[in-house]
């Protein structure tokens, strides 16, 4: 049965929707989150970098599609303090096809995939899942396939530099307590190396 809605032109833009509708739902008037927009404008950023950086190709339309796993792993996670492990099966598969178009290049993508997890599986068996979170090892395992042991270490390096920092500041202005959803930062880490990671270690390594 129809409603009598006539779908308007912005609302094909759900952040435009959002801004000619004043946050409000069309149906029933009520206030829709900031959160929304504020994730899809986020999304819409990463995926216009993504091209402007890697150019129009098959590995930018993987990189994209990480993207948006990893910015929707990352509001859960924040959230709690859990990555859903189907999100993890989602890039461990954009891997495989990444891996595929690659295959010449398989050996620094299956050692991505053991390299960065392999680390953080003996710091949770270490710590019995105190210092990081079996989500964690999932995630830089899929990761590490998709991007290679040398994105996939300056990740871990990125995100846990950038965790540690911010939560320091996090927990002295809001008295946050001592427990660190990893996920967020090590994403990242991760979206930092798939756009400037190479350009990085070629400036890193003309240094010597």
């Amino acid at each position: 049965m129809s409603c009598g809605y006539q779908l308007k032109w912005y609302d094909l833009v759900p952040l435009f929707s959002y801004l000619f509708l004043g946050g409000r739902c069309r149906q029933c008037k009520k206030h829709i989150s900031l959160q929304y927009p504020i994730i899809e404008g986020v999304n819409g950023l990463m995926y216009v970098l993504i091209f402007v950086i890697k150019g129009w190709s098959l590995d930018a339309v993987i990189y994209c599609l990480l993207a948006s796993a990893l910015l929707t792993l990352s509001v859960i996670d924040f959230r709690t303090y859990e990555i859903p492990f189907c999100i993890n099966v989602f890039i461990f598969l954009l891997g495989i096809v990444h891996l595929i178009l690659h295959i010449s290049d398989w050996k620094q993508y299956l050692i991505g995939f053991v390299l960065v997890s392999g680390i953080f599986e003996i710091i949770f068996l270490a710590s019995k899942g105190r210092a990081i979170g079996g989500g964690d090892v999932k995630l830089m395992a899929a990761a590490g396939l998709l991007i290679g042991w040398k994105m996939a270490y300056l990740a871990m390096i990125a995100g846990c530099v950038i965790g540690s920092v911010t939560h320091l500041i996090r927990m002295k202005i809001t008295k946050e307590g001592h427990k660190l959803a990893m996920g967020p930062y090590l994403s990242i880490g991760i979206i930092l190396a798939v756009l400037w990671g190479e350009s990085f270690l070629s400036w890193y390594f003309g240094l010597f």
